[in-house]
């Protein structure tokens, strides 16, 4: 026998079996940024290929190659992203930062960035640098956030002509840029 007033209960959150049926939801996912080596070349260069222009794309081969290099780290964001630095004595080089387009505006960057701060400064860099396109306004942002500022310029530098911005932040032992 029912309750009285279980049947208006039924197919709703209150009703017991309701809540057995219906499917748990989830706790959202949590991204994984693991350390990539020449294993990883195919993944990252798969990543780079869909977040750059035909004309700036590294192959699995020249990823590869990179990762072999003393002091030379990878980070693959298994939510899309990828990045590439090197380190000598206390400066670090950001040697390349993308995003899978679909995962765009998510956070994938700038948890990249960091982990890559962090990477160069457990390697004893007191600042990173980086090239950046003139004309790519998000990157901009995500470095002008993360503390860098501008300290030079390579004219022509891309293969369209377009300059490349110098980037600068020093480092702090936890990663961050200075403020």
């Amino acid at each position: 026998r029912t309750a009285p007033g279980a049947s208006a209960l039924r197919g709703t959150a209150r009703d017991p079996r309701a809540r057995s049926a219906a499917p748990s939801r989830a706790p959202p996912c949590a991204f994984v940024i693991v350390a990539a080596g020449p294993l990883h070349a195919t993944a990252m260069a798969a990543v780079h290929a869909g977040a750059f222009p035909p004309s700036e794309v590294w192959s699995a081969e020249a990823i590869a190659r990179l990762l072999a290099m003393p002091g030379t780290h990878g980070l693959l964001d298994q939510a899309g992203g990828m990045t590439m630095l090197r380190v000598a004595a206390d400066e670090a080089e950001l040697l390349t930062l993308g995003v899978d387009p679909a995962f765009r505006r998510r956070g994938v960057g700038a948890r990249l960035l960091a982990a890559a701060m962090a990477r160069a400064v457990a390697d004893g860099a007191s600042a990173m640098l980086l090239e950046v396109a003139e004309g790519n306004a998000a990157a901009r942002t995500l470095y002008a956030q993360a503390g860098f500022a501008e300290v030079g310029r390579r004219r022509r530098y891309y293969p369209n002509g377009e300059d490349a911005l110098l980037l600068r932040a020093a480092l702090t032992p936890c990663g961050s840029a200075m403020s």
